[in-house]
Formats: structure tokens, C-alpha cells, sequence
């Protein structure tokens, strides 16, 4: 269960911006943010959503719309790391 608001903010970055995001640049930016990229709770993930992610993304040339990034902010807001993955359900099969 580890990592996994990590792995979600990630991929959800990735999906919006229509391909993969700097996933080692994201870590280092959490780390000098003072958080555990391993140990994210739902209030950093937000803060980081509403306070750093769009100079994040304009430093990597990267940008995303105020739609995408409201229904970036809501997915990460609502994600419940309990909660397994469809790729975790089909790996166990």
C-alpha cells in the first residue's frame, strides 16, 4: 500500500497531460516539499495539486487546462490507496 497516492497522483498527471509525466522529477519535487513520496496523505497530495503542481509542469514544459486540472485535483482528493488497482485485481489472476 505503500506509495500508492504516489503512483495515482503520477498516472493521473500522465493521463491528463496525454503522456508520461517526469515521474523522478515529481519524486524530488515532493522530497524538497518536505514530503514522503512513499508516505503521501490525501492533505499533501491536494496542497500539492492546489499549491505546486502548475509551476511543476510549466518548469518541464508541460501544461494543463482549468478542466483538467479540477478533475485532476478530484480524483486525487477521492483516491482511497486501500483500495486495489485493476491492474493490481488482473495481476493476481
Amino acid at each position: 500500500m505503500l506509495r500508492r497516492r504516489f503512483d495515482h497522483l503520477f498516472e493521473e498527471i500522465s493521463v491528463r497531460i496525454g503522456r508520461l509525466a517526469p515521474r523522478y522529477a515529481l519524486w524530488l519535487r515532493l522530497r524538497e516539499l518536505g514530503m514522503d513520496a512513499d508516505r503521501l496523505s490525501q492533505d499533501d497530495v491536494v496542497a500539492f495539486c492546489r499549491d505546486h503542481l502548475d509551476r511543476f509542469l510549466r518548469e518541464h514544459e508541460l501544461a494543463l487546462g482549468p478542466r483538467q486540472a479540477r478533475d485532476l485535483l478530484r480524483s486525487v482528493a477521492r483516491h482511497d490507496p486501500a483500495l486495489r488497482t485493476p491492474a493490481e485485481w488482473l495481476a493476481r489472476w
